[in-house]
């Protein structure tokens, strides 16, 4: 089966700086994909790219054999490639509820300028209601969205993507600031949800990353040094002395 997700030569500068470089990387369907790396590897601005919200400099980006590398974001999200946890702004004075309508309203296409009266809508309220509780947050709907704690923010957020209707979910750092029985709960959501759509995760916690992972990439200085399965990653010497080592000192 082809790869969902595939980069060609993938570079970017900021002046001076290399954050991409050549990167060459192909996802397969049905599985979720780590990326890790130290602090200034250039994971952020990769998935920026991915997503739509940054242009690369130089190579090409092909989601399910579509050439997508000038494409936004917007139209991205359309065909399914959606970015979590940036994928939008939650609205602070919103419900739970209009949050995740307004996402779908947006996935059908509509105008956001009609927000307002997204969440009154029949039908985008039983989309939103399915993504809530398909996160846990279903007893939340009528919170809003800046009066909910740290993780149920992220849970929400979830939320939103899930109402994309995502073909391949971008997660930037999805674990960053959760209590322990926060991360718990976002990981036994993460393994249930990797069975049901492609994922590429971002994230720094380790435990979390091999507990997750089916396919394991290593960024190191804007440059992918290691791709393979999450044992091969950890036992790579080269890896080790890169990035793992240091982690797990830490």
């Amino acid at each position: 089966m082809s790869a969902i997700l595939r980069l060609e030569g993938l570079s970017k500068r900021f002046g001076a700086l290399a954050v991409s470089q050549d990167i060459c990387l192909e996802l397969a369907p049905g599985r979720l994909h780590a990326l890790i790396g130290p602090n200034g590897a250039g994971k952020t601005s990769l998935i920026n790219q991915i997503s739509g919200a940054l242009a690369p400099d130089a190579g090409r980006i092909f989601f399910e054999d579509e050439d997508v590398t000038r494409l936004g974001l917007a139209q991205r999200a359309r065909r399914g490639l959606v970015r979590s946890f940036q994928v939008a702004s939650l609205f602070d004075g919103f419900s739970a509820l209009d949050n995740v309508a307004l996402a779908a309203q947006a996935r059908a296409g509509s105008s956001f300028r009609f927000f307002a009266r997204a969440g009154k809508a029949a039908d985008l309220n039983a989309k939103a209601r399915v993504a809530l509780d398909r996160v846990g947050l279903g007893e939340r709907v009528g919170r809003r969205a800046g009066e909910l704690s740290h993780g149920e923010r992220r849970l929400l957020e979830i939320a939103v993507a899930l109402a994309c209707q995502p073909r391949l979910l971008l997660l930037d750092e999805p674990f960053a600031g959760l209590g322990v029985e926060e991360s718990a709960e976002a990981l036994a959501l993460l393994q249930t949800l990797k069975t049901e759509v492609t994922m590429l995760l971002v994230e720094h916690d380790m435990e979390a990353v091999f507990a997750l992972a089916d396919d394991v990439s290593v960024l190191v200085g804007g440059r992918l040094i290691a791709s393979g399965a999450p044992e091969a990653i950890r036992q790579s010497p080269a890896v080790r002395e890169a990035y793992l080592g240091e982690e797990e000192a830490a």
